[in-house]
């Protein structure tokens, strides 16, 4: 019944259905007055409103702060100064490793030519060749004297911070002279 009664609508329409609904389609009614396909001044006042949209989003649009700016601007200085720092502490741990190898190897060096240079030279040998060939001798103990001295010891400490090294060794002379006037 229902596929007969849409062969007689379609008969009716003439194939006019919208969408394959029951609605016809709306070039059936001829009779039916054309709407106007743009209200006049849609476009003009379709401009306006984007315009005045356009000046309401520059009036809301956030202002960066100079304060915002500056802050910016000190944080991305120090970033790029701590990446710079990073890196001069990455040259130096290395130079460190390197210089802490030269050392260790230095030391071993050392030791291996100490225990060189005492196999090599022995102190009889020493003590022979000075009395043998250059006539020395070891001193009697009536040819030692023993040196009393009344000025008690003195040392004097020279500060750090003291850059001009000729006032310095004036110093030293003048206590020189002081030491050996007494």
């Amino acid at each position: 019944m229902a596929a007969e009664a849409a062969r007689v609508l379609d008969l009716e329409f003439e194939g006019g259905y919208y969408n394959g609904s029951a609605a016809p389609a709306g070039d059936v009614y001829p009779d039916a007055a054309p709407r106007p396909s743009e209200t006049p001044g849609v476009e003009e006042r379709k401009r306006q409103r984007e315009k005045a949209r356009a000046e309401a989003v520059a009036q809301t649009a956030p202002m960066v702060s100079p304060f915002a700016l500056f802050g910016s601007v000190v944080v991305t200085v120090l970033m790029i100064l701590v990446v710079l720092a990073q890196i001069n502490y990455n040259e130096t741990a290395a130079e460190t490793v390197r210089l802490n190898a030269q050392l260790i190897g230095l030391a071993e060096q050392h030791r291996a030519l100490t225990i060189t240079y005492e196999s090599v030279v022995s102190m009889k040998e020493v003590e022979q060749y000075a009395r043998d060939v250059l006539g020395m001798s070891k001193p009697e103990n009536f040819q030692m004297a023993v040196v009393q001295n009344t000025v008690g010891d003195r040392a004097e400490v020279l500060s750090a911070g003291e850059a001009n090294s000729l006032r310095n060794f004036a110093s030293f002379i003048s206590s020189l002279l002081e030491y050996f006037r007494n």
